[in-house]
């Protein structure tokens, strides 16, 4: 190859990087740009439990529930008739527990009602039914695992909030929450007297617990928070509405808690524990010496 082609080779290689580099920059740009504008003009990914923690440095079932009853009702629409409301009923149908050991899911079926007056009324593509799982000490949700789109599809948005180290011990942590997003547009279309249905399997997983003489620690996990928010159109641009069930029409699960038994040391068997723990862990380490003076060739210097 000529001096000259290999320069034209050089010339026409660096006007391919610059156009790709230039490309993918327009595109970061437009991406950016389309997302900053979503997110400025709709609320529809904004999550309860986000709002709750920035007033909040940790979850209790107090603090969430004056959240929920006071702050929260601000974000319930002022504008709309007040049958709306009435007209939405989430409750929960069945909820248990999946599975043996520290791995487990929990499994939710959750049923949507809506007046038949109040259907027509509702922008059912801009729907969605948020459940908020609050768990409880010594079980915790791991946040890579549920960022997983091919098991978690059928979700709009899904994120845990709280404590979200998977390495501390039951005693050593603090409770968490996921929150669910699902669409519900189609499923109000279509709605039928009885309502529609959503099942919800959530992947668990237990923490160590504190000593116990029993040998067993045992964590209730109660039903989930649910409510529906719907993107309307307000006087002069739209506005995100929160429909809850009223408390005192809210139905009850068969089972409204449910109870995990997990494994958990004895205090008699702790010195015993220890004492095995410090004889492997010093065997290994003679080991590993041995092996690197005797078995590796080579002479350790006496510096």
């Amino acid at each position: 190859m000529s001096t000259l082609q290999y320069n034209r080779l050089c010339f026409h290689l660096k006007l391919a990087i610059l156009w790709m580099l230039f490309s993918g920059a327009v595109f970061c740009i437009h991406v950016f740009a389309s997302t900053t504008e979503v997110e400025t003009n709709s609320d529809a990914g904004k999550f309860i439990m986000k709002s709750y923690f920035e007033n909040y440095e940790s979850l209790h079932d107090s603090s969430f529930e004056d959240f929920m009853a006071h702050q929260l009702s601000s974000s319930l629409c002022q504008g709309i008739p007040d049958n709306w409301n009435v007209g939405v009923r989430l409750s929960v149908r069945e909820l248990s527990l999946v599975g043996e050991g520290s791995h487990r899911h929990l499994s939710s079926s959750i049923r949507l009602q809506i007046a038949a007056a109040s259907i027509p009324k509702l922008p059912a593509h801009l729907c969605e039914v948020i459940v908020i799982q609050r768990l409880p000490l010594g079980v915790f949700a791991d946040p890579f695992e549920l960022q997983n789109p091919h098991k978690h599809k059928a979700f709009r948005d899904i994120a845990v909030f709280g404590d979200t180290n998977l390495e501390l011990p039951s005693f050593q942590s603090n409770r968490s929450a996921v929150e669910f997003h699902i669409d519900a547009g189609f499923n109000i279309l279509f709605m039928q007297n009885n309502g529609t249905e959503f099942n919800l399997l959530l992947p668990l997983h237990a923490r160590y617990q504190p000593l116990d003489e029993s040998g067993y620690s045992v964590v209730e996990i109660g039903e989930p928070d649910m409510l529906m928010r719907c993107s309307v159109e307000g006087k002069q641009h739209k506005q995100s509405c929160l429909f809850m069930s009223p408390p005192n029409e809210k139905a009850k699960s068969t089972s409204a808690t449910v109870a995990w038994k997990i494994p958990a040391g004895m205090k008699a068997h702790a010195g015993f524990v220890s004492v095995i723990t410090f004889v492997t862990a010093l065997l290994s380490t003679l080991s590993i010496v041995y092996a690197s003076m005797f078995l590796s060739g080579t002479k350790v210097s006496k510096t």
